[in-house]
Protein backbone atom coordinates (compact mmCIF):
# COMPACT_ATOMS: atom_id res chain seq x y z
CA UNK A 1 0.00 0.00 0.00
CA UNK A 2 2.84 2.14 0.53
CA UNK A 3 4.88 1.56 -2.34
CA UNK A 4 4.17 4.54 -4.27
CA UNK A 5 5.26 6.48 -1.42
CA UNK A 6 8.11 4.57 -0.87
CA UNK A 7 9.01 4.66 -4.89
CA UNK A 8 9.00 8.34 -4.88
CA UNK A 9 10.60 8.94 -1.68
CA UNK A 10 13.82 7.08 -3.19
CA UNK A 11 13.24 8.72 -6.92
CA UNK A 12 12.91 12.20 -5.34
CA UNK A 13 14.68 12.59 -1.78
CA UNK A 14 18.50 12.44 -2.01
CA UNK A 15 20.08 10.25 1.20
CA UNK A 16 15.75 9.43 1.86
CA UNK A 17 17.02 7.03 4.58
CA UNK A 18 18.66 9.48 6.59
CA UNK A 19 15.74 11.21 8.45
CA UNK A 20 17.81 13.10 11.06
CA UNK A 21 18.62 14.96 8.33
CA UNK A 22 16.55 17.87 8.34
CA UNK A 23 16.76 18.83 4.91
CA UNK A 24 15.74 15.19 4.29
CA UNK A 25 12.71 15.26 6.97
CA UNK A 26 11.45 18.46 5.23
CA UNK A 27 11.40 16.65 1.58
CA UNK A 28 9.15 14.02 3.06
CA UNK A 29 6.51 16.42 4.47
CA UNK A 30 6.31 18.13 1.35
CA UNK A 31 6.26 15.18 -0.61
CA UNK A 32 3.73 14.02 1.30
CA UNK A 33 1.81 16.98 1.66
CA UNK A 34 1.66 17.48 -2.21
CA UNK A 35 0.32 13.56 -2.67
CA UNK A 36 -2.95 14.70 0.14
CA UNK A 37 -3.61 18.19 -2.20
CA UNK A 38 -3.57 15.84 -5.23
CA UNK A 39 -5.40 12.70 -3.88
CA UNK A 40 -8.06 15.04 -1.60
CA UNK A 41 -8.68 17.20 -4.71
CA UNK A 42 -9.90 14.45 -6.53
CA UNK A 43 -12.11 12.18 -4.23
CA UNK A 44 -13.71 16.03 -3.68
CA UNK A 45 -14.58 16.16 -7.36
CA UNK A 46 -15.77 12.58 -7.31
CA UNK A 47 -17.82 12.95 -4.38
CA UNK A 48 -19.18 16.10 -5.38
CA UNK A 49 -20.54 14.48 -8.85
CA UNK A 50 -21.72 11.22 -6.75
CA UNK A 51 -23.31 13.48 -4.06
CA UNK A 52 -25.46 15.63 -7.26
CA UNK A 53 -26.56 12.58 -8.50
CA UNK A 54 -27.76 10.76 -5.89
CA UNK A 55 -29.18 14.00 -3.92
CA UNK A 56 -27.09 13.01 -0.81
CA UNK A 57 -26.07 16.01 1.63
CA UNK A 58 -24.41 13.39 3.13
CA UNK A 59 -22.15 12.68 0.35
CA UNK A 60 -22.06 16.31 -0.35
CA UNK A 61 -20.75 16.99 2.76
CA UNK A 62 -18.02 13.88 3.15
CA UNK A 63 -16.96 16.13 -0.40
CA UNK A 64 -16.02 19.34 1.13
CA UNK A 65 -14.78 17.41 3.91
CA UNK A 66 -12.42 16.24 1.70
CA UNK A 67 -11.80 20.00 0.22
CA UNK A 68 -11.05 20.71 3.62
CA UNK A 69 -8.54 17.74 3.45
CA UNK A 70 -6.52 19.12 0.63
CA UNK A 71 -6.35 22.38 2.55
CA UNK A 72 -5.13 20.66 5.43
CA UNK A 73 -2.59 19.10 3.62
CA UNK A 74 -1.63 22.44 2.12
CA UNK A 75 -1.30 23.54 5.48
CA UNK A 76 1.34 20.34 6.20
CA UNK A 77 3.48 21.36 2.77
CA UNK A 78 3.76 24.97 3.39
CA UNK A 79 4.58 24.29 6.91
CA UNK A 80 7.32 22.20 6.11
CA UNK A 81 8.53 23.96 4.05
CA UNK A 82 8.71 27.10 6.31
CA UNK A 83 10.47 24.63 8.86
CA UNK A 84 13.26 24.17 7.06
CA UNK A 85 14.37 27.64 6.68
CA UNK A 86 17.71 28.28 8.47
CA UNK A 87 18.52 30.10 11.40
CA UNK A 88 18.24 34.09 10.97
CA UNK A 89 18.65 36.95 13.58
CA UNK A 90 15.37 36.98 14.16
CA UNK A 91 14.82 33.61 15.01
CA UNK A 92 18.40 32.41 15.74
CA UNK A 93 16.86 28.45 17.13
CA UNK A 94 15.46 27.93 13.51
CA UNK A 95 12.01 27.51 12.50
CA UNK A 96 11.46 24.06 13.44
CA UNK A 97 8.56 24.43 15.52
CA UNK A 98 6.30 25.72 12.35
CA UNK A 99 5.77 22.34 11.71
CA UNK A 100 4.07 22.12 14.91
CA UNK A 101 1.70 24.93 14.41
CA UNK A 102 0.68 23.66 11.26
CA UNK A 103 -0.36 20.19 12.94
CA UNK A 104 -2.38 21.99 15.12
CA UNK A 105 -4.12 23.96 12.31
CA UNK A 106 -4.77 20.35 10.35
CA UNK A 107 -6.69 19.73 14.18
CA UNK A 108 -8.80 23.01 14.47
CA UNK A 109 -9.93 21.85 10.99
CA UNK A 110 -10.56 18.41 11.96
CA UNK A 111 -12.73 20.10 15.13
CA UNK A 112 -14.45 22.34 12.52
CA UNK A 113 -15.33 19.81 10.45
CA UNK A 114 -16.72 17.55 12.93
CA UNK A 115 -18.73 20.12 14.45
CA UNK A 116 -19.85 21.32 11.23
CA UNK A 117 -20.72 17.12 10.63
CA UNK A 118 -22.69 17.17 13.97
CA UNK A 119 -24.66 20.55 13.10
CA UNK A 120 -26.02 19.28 9.43
CA UNK A 121 -26.56 15.19 11.23
CA UNK A 122 -28.71 16.59 13.66
CA UNK A 123 -30.50 18.52 11.01
CA UNK A 124 -31.00 15.20 9.09
CA UNK A 125 -32.37 13.30 12.04
CA UNK A 126 -34.92 16.11 12.25
CA UNK A 127 -35.38 16.45 8.63
CA UNK A 128 -34.63 12.99 7.11
CA UNK A 129 -34.51 12.33 3.42
CA UNK A 130 -34.32 9.63 0.61
CA UNK A 131 -31.40 8.91 -1.18
CA UNK A 132 -31.00 7.51 -4.73
CA UNK A 133 -28.19 6.30 -5.17
CA UNK A 134 -26.58 4.38 -8.32
CA UNK A 135 -24.05 1.36 -8.96
CA UNK A 136 -21.67 4.77 -9.56
CA UNK A 137 -21.99 6.60 -6.32
CA UNK A 138 -21.41 3.01 -4.51
CA UNK A 139 -18.53 2.70 -6.21
CA UNK A 140 -17.28 6.23 -5.81
CA UNK A 141 -17.62 5.63 -2.10
CA UNK A 142 -15.93 2.54 -1.99
CA UNK A 143 -13.13 4.02 -4.36
CA UNK A 144 -12.98 6.88 -1.72
CA UNK A 145 -12.79 4.47 1.62
CA UNK A 146 -9.63 2.87 -0.02
CA UNK A 147 -7.98 5.66 -0.52
CA UNK A 148 -8.26 7.29 2.35
CA UNK A 149 -6.98 4.37 3.98
CA UNK A 150 -4.03 4.11 2.00
CA UNK A 151 -3.63 7.98 2.99
CA UNK A 152 -3.84 6.97 6.49
CA UNK A 153 -0.78 4.06 6.40
CA UNK A 154 1.61 6.08 4.62
CA UNK A 155 1.20 9.20 6.40
CA UNK A 156 1.43 6.78 9.69
CA UNK A 157 4.37 5.12 8.58
CA UNK A 158 6.07 8.87 7.39
CA UNK A 159 5.37 10.59 10.94
CA UNK A 160 6.80 7.55 12.47
CA UNK A 161 9.47 7.43 10.26
CA UNK A 162 10.85 10.74 10.38
CA UNK A 163 8.70 11.66 13.83
CA UNK A 164 6.88 14.39 13.26
CA UNK A 165 3.22 15.27 15.32
CA UNK A 166 1.93 17.01 12.13
CA UNK A 167 1.87 13.67 9.73
CA UNK A 168 0.29 12.08 12.57
CA UNK A 169 -2.44 14.51 12.72
CA UNK A 170 -3.06 14.05 8.98
CA UNK A 171 -2.96 10.82 9.50
CA UNK A 172 -5.83 10.61 12.27
CA UNK A 173 -7.68 13.49 9.86
CA UNK A 174 -7.24 10.13 6.98
CA UNK A 175 -8.48 7.48 9.53
CA UNK A 176 -11.61 9.73 10.69
CA UNK A 177 -12.35 10.34 7.04
CA UNK A 178 -12.49 6.76 5.99
CA UNK A 179 -14.61 5.87 8.99
CA UNK A 180 -16.72 8.60 8.20
CA UNK A 181 -17.32 7.50 4.38
CA UNK A 182 -17.78 3.81 5.40
CA UNK A 183 -21.08 5.53 7.37
CA UNK A 184 -22.20 7.45 4.55
CA UNK A 185 -21.61 4.43 2.18
CA UNK A 186 -23.60 1.99 4.85
CA UNK A 187 -26.41 4.33 5.40
CA UNK A 188 -26.54 4.99 1.72
CA UNK A 189 -26.95 1.40 1.10
CA UNK A 190 -29.58 0.86 3.89
CA UNK A 191 -31.41 3.69 2.53
CA UNK A 192 -31.40 2.11 -0.77
CA UNK A 193 -33.16 -1.04 0.23
CA UNK A 194 -35.39 -0.44 2.92
CA UNK A 195 -37.24 2.97 4.10
CA UNK A 196 -35.37 3.15 6.95
CA UNK A 197 -33.78 6.77 7.29
CA UNK A 198 -30.87 6.30 10.13
CA UNK A 199 -27.96 8.35 8.36
CA UNK A 200 -28.40 11.29 10.50
CA UNK A 201 -27.85 9.60 13.64
CA UNK A 202 -24.94 7.73 12.07
CA UNK A 203 -23.50 11.30 11.14
CA UNK A 204 -23.82 12.06 14.56
CA UNK A 205 -21.53 8.98 15.44
CA UNK A 206 -19.51 9.87 12.88
CA UNK A 207 -19.20 13.79 14.05
CA UNK A 208 -18.80 12.55 17.45
CA UNK A 209 -15.56 10.30 16.39
CA UNK A 210 -13.68 12.92 14.33
CA UNK A 211 -14.31 15.55 17.35
CA UNK A 212 -12.37 13.11 19.26
CA UNK A 213 -9.87 12.47 16.46
CA UNK A 214 -9.02 16.20 16.45
CA UNK A 215 -8.56 16.33 20.51
CA UNK A 216 -6.11 13.87 19.90
CA UNK A 217 -4.22 15.48 17.33
CA UNK A 218 -4.25 18.75 19.02
CA UNK A 219 -3.12 17.45 22.32
CA UNK A 220 -0.24 15.72 20.11
CA UNK A 221 0.89 19.00 18.73
CA UNK A 222 0.38 21.67 22.14
CA UNK A 223 2.74 19.50 24.37
CA UNK A 224 5.31 20.24 22.35
CA UNK A 225 4.76 23.83 22.07
CA UNK A 226 4.30 24.23 25.25
CA UNK A 227 7.09 22.05 26.40
CA UNK A 228 7.72 18.30 27.58
CA UNK A 229 9.92 16.61 28.69
CA UNK A 230 12.22 14.83 26.41
CA UNK A 231 12.10 11.22 25.73
CA UNK A 232 13.61 8.33 28.77
CA UNK A 233 15.55 6.55 25.50
CA UNK A 234 16.57 9.82 24.97
CA UNK A 235 17.80 10.50 28.40
CA UNK A 236 19.27 7.26 28.43
CA UNK A 237 21.18 8.07 25.95
CA UNK A 238 22.90 11.11 26.88
CA UNK A 239 23.53 9.60 30.45
CA UNK A 240 25.35 6.96 28.44
CA UNK A 241 27.92 8.96 26.70
CA UNK A 242 28.21 10.62 29.66
CA UNK A 243 28.61 8.28 32.09
CA UNK A 244 31.48 6.52 29.85
CA UNK A 245 33.64 8.93 30.19
CA UNK A 246 34.26 8.18 33.88
CA UNK A 247 37.39 6.25 33.79
CA UNK A 248 38.19 9.87 32.51
CA UNK A 249 36.85 11.88 35.41
CA UNK A 250 33.47 11.79 35.07
CA UNK A 251 31.94 11.24 38.34
CA UNK A 252 28.03 12.11 37.73
CA UNK A 253 25.33 14.20 36.16
CA UNK A 254 22.89 16.05 37.11
CA UNK A 255 20.47 19.42 36.15
CA UNK A 256 19.60 17.93 32.27
CA UNK A 257 17.35 20.11 30.54
CA UNK A 258 16.09 19.32 27.08
CA UNK A 259 14.92 22.49 24.55
CA UNK A 260 13.20 21.08 21.58
CA UNK A 261 12.83 24.03 18.81
CA UNK A 262 11.53 21.42 16.49
CA UNK A 263 12.61 18.17 14.97
CA UNK A 264 16.29 18.24 14.31
CA UNK A 265 16.99 21.61 16.61
CA UNK A 266 17.34 20.17 19.92
CA UNK A 267 19.35 22.01 22.77
CA UNK A 268 20.48 20.21 25.82
CA UNK A 269 22.27 21.63 29.11
CA UNK A 270 23.74 19.46 31.88
CA UNK A 271 26.06 19.52 34.89
CA UNK A 272 28.85 17.05 34.43
CA UNK A 273 30.52 15.98 38.01
CA UNK A 274 34.25 16.42 38.01
CA UNK A 275 36.72 15.90 41.06
CA UNK A 276 38.15 19.26 42.33
CA UNK A 277 41.59 18.61 42.47
CA UNK A 278 41.87 17.03 38.85
CA UNK A 279 43.47 18.93 36.10
CA UNK A 280 41.42 21.80 34.87
CA UNK A 281 42.51 21.75 31.65
CA UNK A 282 42.34 18.07 31.15
CA UNK A 283 39.13 18.08 32.60
CA UNK A 284 37.77 20.75 30.19
CA UNK A 285 39.12 18.97 27.18
CA UNK A 286 36.57 16.28 28.10
CA UNK A 287 34.35 18.33 28.51
CA UNK A 288 34.66 19.55 25.21
CA UNK A 289 34.98 15.73 23.29
CA UNK A 290 31.17 15.25 25.43
CA UNK A 291 29.58 18.02 24.20
CA UNK A 292 31.37 17.30 20.53
CA UNK A 293 29.84 13.17 20.63
CA UNK A 294 26.65 14.57 21.83
CA UNK A 295 26.29 16.52 19.07
CA UNK A 296 27.75 14.27 16.31
CA UNK A 297 25.42 11.19 17.55
CA UNK A 298 22.32 12.55 18.90
CA UNK A 299 21.86 15.63 16.30
CA UNK A 300 21.63 18.00 19.30
CA UNK A 301 23.51 21.32 20.55
CA UNK A 302 25.08 20.47 23.92
CA UNK A 303 26.32 22.79 26.44
CA UNK A 304 27.81 21.16 29.66
CA UNK A 305 28.64 23.03 33.16
CA UNK A 306 31.36 21.52 34.38
CA UNK A 307 31.11 21.52 38.61
CA UNK A 308 33.98 20.17 40.97
CA UNK A 309 33.02 17.69 43.51
CA UNK A 310 35.74 17.20 46.69
CA UNK A 311 36.39 13.91 46.72
CA UNK A 312 39.54 13.43 49.40
CA UNK A 313 38.03 15.32 52.13
CA UNK A 314 37.13 12.62 54.84
CA UNK A 315 34.93 14.59 56.93
CA UNK A 316 33.07 15.72 53.59
CA UNK A 317 32.75 12.32 52.63
CA UNK A 318 31.25 10.71 56.03
CA UNK A 319 28.71 13.76 56.14
CA UNK A 320 27.87 13.17 52.42
CA UNK A 321 27.38 9.30 53.51
CA UNK A 322 24.78 10.19 56.24
CA UNK A 323 23.04 12.41 54.19
CA UNK A 324 22.67 9.75 50.99
CA UNK A 325 21.05 7.53 54.02
CA UNK A 326 18.52 10.32 54.79
CA UNK A 327 17.62 11.03 51.71
CA UNK A 328 17.46 7.10 50.71
CA UNK A 329 14.93 6.55 53.71
CA UNK A 330 12.29 9.17 51.88
CA UNK A 331 8.93 8.01 49.93
CA UNK A 332 9.57 8.12 46.84
CA UNK A 333 12.72 9.12 44.06
CA UNK A 334 14.56 11.60 45.55
CA UNK A 335 17.97 12.16 44.29
CA UNK A 336 21.07 15.09 45.86
CA UNK A 337 23.78 16.27 44.24
CA UNK A 338 26.26 19.47 44.63
CA UNK A 339 26.72 18.38 48.27
CA UNK A 340 29.50 20.39 49.92
CA UNK A 341 30.41 21.35 53.84
CA UNK A 342 31.24 25.29 54.28
CA UNK A 343 32.36 25.81 58.27
CA UNK A 344 31.67 29.11 60.10
CA UNK A 345 32.41 30.27 63.73
CA UNK A 346 29.08 28.80 65.14
CA UNK A 347 27.90 26.17 62.89
CA UNK A 348 28.04 24.19 59.99
CA UNK A 349 26.11 24.51 56.56
CA UNK A 350 25.79 21.38 54.66
CA UNK A 351 24.43 22.59 51.28
CA UNK A 352 23.46 20.48 48.03
CA UNK A 353 19.99 20.79 45.87
CA UNK A 354 17.38 17.54 46.02
CA UNK A 355 15.71 16.66 42.88
CA UNK A 356 12.02 15.29 43.07
CA UNK A 357 9.49 14.29 40.39
CA UNK A 358 6.66 16.82 39.61
CA UNK A 359 3.96 14.57 41.54
CA UNK A 360 5.87 14.18 44.49
CA UNK A 361 3.64 13.82 47.22
CA UNK A 362 5.34 16.46 49.33
CA UNK A 363 5.79 19.98 49.11
CA UNK A 364 9.00 21.10 48.21
CA UNK A 365 8.90 23.32 51.68
CA UNK A 366 7.75 20.08 53.36
CA UNK A 367 10.32 18.30 51.60
CA UNK A 368 13.08 20.71 52.61
CA UNK A 369 11.97 20.99 56.34
CA UNK A 370 11.44 17.11 56.76
CA UNK A 371 15.59 16.69 55.75
CA UNK A 372 16.52 19.63 57.87
CA UNK A 373 15.41 17.50 60.50
CA UNK A 374 16.89 14.95 60.38
CA UNK A 375 20.08 16.36 59.95
CA UNK A 376 19.75 18.32 62.84
CA UNK A 377 18.89 15.19 64.81
CA UNK A 378 21.85 13.68 63.67
CA UNK A 379 24.77 16.89 64.55
CA UNK A 380 23.34 20.25 66.05
CA UNK A 381 25.94 22.14 64.61
CA UNK A 382 24.97 21.29 61.16
CA UNK A 383 22.73 23.09 59.36
CA UNK A 384 20.95 22.54 55.92
CA UNK A 385 20.93 24.59 53.23
CA UNK A 386 18.74 22.72 50.11
CA UNK A 387 17.37 23.64 46.90
CA UNK A 388 14.80 21.39 45.39
CA UNK A 389 14.80 20.86 41.55
CA UNK A 390 12.12 19.50 39.49
CA UNK A 391 13.30 15.65 37.41
CA UNK A 392 11.05 15.31 34.07
CA UNK A 393 11.18 11.34 34.82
Amino acid sequence: MREMITLLSRLLIRDFKNTSDPAVRQAYGMLCGGAGIALNACLFLLKFIAGQVSGSIAITADAFNNLSDAGSSAITLVGFKMAGQKPDSAHPFGHGRIEYISGLLVSVIILLMGAELLKSSAGKVLHPEAVDASPLVFAILIISICVKMYMYLYNRSVSRKIDSAAMMATARDSISDSVSTMVVLLTTLLSFWTDVHIDGWCGILVALFVLWTGYGAMKDTVSPLLGQPPEPEFVDKIEEIIIGYKDQGVLGLHDLVVHNYGPGRVMLSVHVEVPSNGDILALHDMIDLIEHRLARELNCSAVIHMDPVCVDDEETNRMKEKVAKIIGSLEGKVNFHDFRMVHGPTHTNLIFDVAVPYDYPMTDGELVSCIQNKIYGLDENCHAVIDVDKECR
